[in-house]
């Protein structure tokens, strides 16, 4: 396969010429770390098989966008030709671009020993090439899912410590950075044991679009930023699958009146477009659940939480204002219009370019001006 002609393509797309980044890019074997993977179609997951359009499969491992490699505790790896399945991505190929923007971040050079999060091990081979096999740990919670990676890795001649480990709990060594593609809240204080002085964190917060970076103090605390660009990733799991707490809230809040009905003076949004409001929504109530639905011109969102709560929203049109109930302890849309009345009055929210405080046992505060919240 001609796949180092897509590979350049895809290191040109991503990275300038004189990048440090370009030579990974451009000699790492992606398609490998991604021989088959999940496409959404109509809300179903369909199983892609690389080597059944070996074409199809070059365009889409070397283009850059992510790949999801798990759905549930379905992996692509496991499924048999044809398969169909659903339920909430579990594990995936980043994109490059991404990749390499959160390795940017953590400013590595040529003597740092990083720790990375595996995935699907493409990110992995990335630094590794970049630095050298000796100076890369990559762990993950899931053991197949690190096997897995683990033997992809070597097949592309890279031999980096791997190891089944929970991110939130002790590291297997001491680092120079920590980059972790899935998302904490809070940042786990055994990041701040494993970092070396001066050493850099970067990752995200959990349910939002917030990178995180931040550098060891000699207190043994963090201070940093709130990166003025964004990112998604999957939040941290403990299990072979993500627990989905608002389920019994969906039963009522699909038909339900609620206690409190209103129409809404904006126009209706489904809070995971906007990352910027989806970031200071998720920092102000955390846990969440968006869903949504369209039915010809008429389209409904969910606001769902584990305490009960719960908001929804139906506009006949685009233009038209959303009619709401809501019901539970917290009125989740009233919350969601203040930040929005917030955004257009002050034409931006604070949590871009937040500084971050992180305290020797991890307590992590963001703060921009007279705003701040502990997270």
């Amino acid at each position: 396969m001609d796949w180092e002609a897509h590979a350049h393509r895809l290191a040109n797309a991503v990275v300038r010429p004189e990048s440090r980044w370009r030579e990974p890019l451009a000699t790492t074997p992606r398609h490998a770390f991604v021989p088959s993977w999940w496409e959404n179609v109509g809300g179903q997951w369909e199983l892609q098989d690389g080597a059944a359009d070996p074409g199809r499969w070059l365009k889409a491992a070397y283009s850059d966008r992510t790949l999801v490699t798990r759905v549930g505790a379905l992996h692509a790896a496991d499924a048999a030709p044809g398969c169909v399945t659903s339920g909430l991505p579990t594990s995936s190929s980043t994109l490059p671009g991404l990749i390499v923007q959160m390795y940017r971040h953590a400013m590595i050079s040529d003597g740092s020993e990083v720790l990375v999060t595996t995935g699907s091990g493409y990110g992995t081979a990335l630094v590794c090439r970049r630095l050298s096999d000796r100076q890369v740990t990559s762990i993950d919670v899931d053991p197949d899912l690190v096997a897995l990676a683990t033997d992809r890795l070597r097949q592309a001649g890279h031999r980096p410590e791997v190891a089944v480990r929970d991110i939130t709990g002790r590291l297997p060594g001491t680092y120079d950075r920590i980059v972790s593609t899935v998302s904490v809240r809070p940042v786990p204080v055994s990041w701040l044991a494993a970092l070396r002085p001066g050493g850099r964190l970067v990752t995200t917060i959990a349910g939002t679009g917030l990178i995180l970076t931040a550098d060891k103090t000699e207190g043994g605390g963090a201070v940093g930023r709130i990166t003025e660009d964004g990112a998604g990733f999957m939040r941290t799991r403990h299990g072979a699958d993500y627990d989905r707490p608002t389920e019994a809230v969906w039963e009522k809040a699909q038909h339900a009146d609620g206690e409190a009905v209103s129409t809404s003076r904006y126009p209706l949004l489904y809070v995971p477009d906007s990352w910027d409001i989806m970031s200071m929504l998720e920092l102000e109530e955390p846990g969440i659940d968006h869903r949504s639905a369209q039915d010809g011109e008429t389209r409904t969102v969910w606001m769902l939480h584990p305490d009960g709560s719960w908001a929804r929203a139906t506009a006949a049109g685009f233009l038209d204002a959303p009619t709401v109930h809501q019901a539970g302890p917290r009125r989740l849309w009233d919350v969601l219009e203040r930040i929005r009345n917030r955004l257009n009055r002050e034409g931006r929210l604070p949590v871009y370019g937040a500084r971050v405080t992180i305290s020797p046992a991890g307590e992590t505060t963001l703060s921009r001006g007279a705003w701040s919240v502990t997270v």
